[in-house]
């Protein structure tokens, strides 16, 4: 299955599996590659399947759609082009061969049987890990053989090889293109490339193939002996089931697996030998008479497989380190929030138990006049009012908690928003209603503005209510401090661009210019004690959910201005469009 994995950009590590005829790249809801950046267009690109491939098509977008860094209106990828949309950079990866085949489960790792005398074969040459090196020099000696000197020349192999390696993060999809490239550049008819288990140090096959006319149903059977040979000392061995090597006497284990002619080659990275790459082929006894009894696998095949083992070991060896990296950045992450959710979840236990000392005061006060049997209103009232102090610092602090966990719960996971038919403007109105008992607590002036020609609009009006809250939250507490606090909340819709806007203004400390960015990080928080850090992220999500942004004006001393920017999309148009499909679908009845 074919693919696009984002390297750089807001959505950076997220994988989008391609398989349908098209996909659609955009910031919208509707996209099956959605990136929340705003700098890509709503309806930015689409990617068109042309057999085993796919071509990217741009789709008048605002910034343009660029591959390998130059600007396509249409263009056939290749596995490991880069597509750039907006600033999101994005890595293909094309189809993977159907004939992968369950490598485990069809080589066997033979060992010595019994100490049989009928069990051996010799290593016709051997060569150290420097020899593929060496092979690669410019001035290396000639070959026999002339399409390797040709590959040779030009490097025109290792090119290619170091190209494929470098283009994927997924070792399965790695190992399987390193062993069709060999498949390409040797008369192989088997082999399997095995890693070693990081914990037992055991090889385990990954990925196994086989030249077209061979018998799929017989395991590769290969030589312990060999194996342990090969790891243990750092070198690629060819063998063939001649009797005369003395090195595989006492093991006896190659001849009565009935291999001709095979080559095992380490998979040596920067520290250690991290898997091995195994070929082998079976010479008929009219292939060595045509031959004269020339060997199948040469010594150039074996310096080129040395070569070739050596650059996919790195490659696997950067791709265990990248996974290992990205585990430890998750478990830093997963780290921060536990230690920020505890110290905001403190204060708030905090409150609690304020409130509820209050409480318990103003009740012991109740019970020790009760018992006294002595009435004095002064008195009781004095401790009503204790009670309800403390009451209210417990609401208040529960209501904490529950915007707390609220917020963690639309920050954790993906949401497809449920748009229907709303108002804007009465969801942004309940927001001012429900805020108003808090600006007045906190003397600041709240004043709603709404825009006098928004129309009925489609978008998840809980999902806006929400985002709505969090800035208009924000925006009264930034006015805390100000003398003559005062928020304005409005609306405006622009029929032109489609476009529908909430902007919340304060007279707030203001933010600077390089700290904007910053109000909108995880845990990163202005307010101290009182604020959780998930407030404006949460907001962010939520309109770029809808595809849309959240815009920040402002200036240090006189007060920001918050501008959630939403597409808008009009429901009467919404239910044309249903209606349109709706006849379709009948049409096909």
């Amino acid at each position: 299955m074919a693919s696009l994995f984002v390297i750089q950009g807001r959505d950076q590590g997220s994988r989008f599996q391609l398989e349908d005829a098209v996909h659609s790249i955009g910031r919208t809801h509707t996209h099956s590659v959605r990136l929340h950046d705003t700098e890509v267009s709503r309806n930015h690109a689409e990617l068109i399947r042309k057999g085993n491939a796919y071509a990217v098509r741009d789709l008048g977008s605002s910034n343009g759609t660029f591959v390998n860094g130059k600007l396509v209106t249409e263009h056939e990828l290749t596995s490991g082009d880069q597509v750039q949309v907006g600033r999101s950079l994005l890595l293909y990866t094309g189809f993977i061969d159907d004939r992968m085949e369950d490598a485990a489960g069809q080589v066997d790792i033979v060992p010595m049987v019994g100490g049989s005398i009928d069990d051996g074969s010799r290593i016709v040459a051997s060569l150290g890990q420097t020899g593929g090196s060496e092979w690669l020099m410019p001035d290396a000696r000639g070959s026999s053989n002339p399409w390797l000197a040709r590959a040779r020349s030009n490097l025109q192999i290792m090119y290619r090889t170091a190209l494929a390696v470098s283009h994927t993060m997924d070792i399965d999809q790695l190992l399987a293109r390193i062993m069709d490239m060999i498949f390409d550049w040797v008369e192989a008819d088997r082999g399997c490339i095995m890693l070693k288990d990081l914990e037992t140090g055991k090889l385990t096959p990954k990925v196994r193939r086989h030249r077209r006319g061979v018998r799929t149903e017989e395991k590769i059977s290969i030589s312990k002996t060999i194996l342990d040979y090969v790891v243990e000392q750092n070198e690629g061995v060819l063998t063939s089931n001649a009797r005369d090597d003395s090195r595989w006497d006492p093991a006896q284990s190659i001849v009565t697996l009935g291999v001709r002619e095979a080559i095992c080659v380490p998979m040596q990275g920067r520290y250690e030998v991290v898997g091995v790459i195994y070929i082998d082929t079976a010479v008929t006894p009219q292939k060595m008479l045509a031959a004269k009894g020339a060997n199948q696998f040469t010594e150039e095949h074996l310096r080129l497989m040395i070569a070739i083992a050596h650059q996919a070991a790195l490659a696997v060896e950067d791709t265990s380190y990248y996974k290992a990296l990205v585990q430890a950045e998750r478990l830093a992450a997963v780290g921060q929030t536990i230690a920020s959710l505890s110290h905001h979840i403190k204060n708030i236990l905090q409150g609690v138990r304020g409130g509820s000392y209050l409480i318990e005061l103003g009740l012991g006060d109740h019970d020790t006049m009760a018992k006294s049997g002595e009435r004095d209103e002064a008195a009781e009232q004095k401790a009503v009012d204790t009670i309800r102090k403390g009451w209210a610092i417990v609401e208040r602090n529960q209501e904490r908690i529950s915007t707390l966990v609220m917020d963690m719960l639309t920050f954790s996971k993906e949401r497809e928003p449920e748009p229907r038919a709303a108002n804007l403007n009465e969801v942004t109105s309940e927001v001012v209603e429900l805020m108003a008992s808090r600006a007045q607590e906190l003397s600041v002036e709240l004043v709603w503005r709404p825009a006098g020609d928004m129309p009925s609009l489609m978008f998840d009006p809980e999902a806006l209510h929400r985002a709505i809250l969090n800035v208009v939250t924000n925006a009264i507490d930034a006015c805390d401090e100000a003398e003559h606090g005062r928020v304005t909340v409005s609306t405006r819709y622009d029929d032109d661009q489609k476009l529908a806007q909430i902007l919340v203004e304060d007279n707030g400390a203001g933010i600077a210019p390089d700290d904007i960015e910053a109000v909108f990080t995880v845990f990163v928080s202005r307010k101290g004690g009182r604020g959780t850090g998930l407030g404006l992220p949460v907001t962010r999500k939520i309109l770029e959910e809808h595809g849309g942004q959240v815009r920040v004006e402002s200036t240090v001393g006189q007060g920001s201005t918050f501008i959630l920017e939403l597409p808008a999309t009009p429901a009467e148009a919404e239910g044309n469009q249903r209606m349109t499909q709706s006849f379709a679908a009948g049409d096909l009845q």
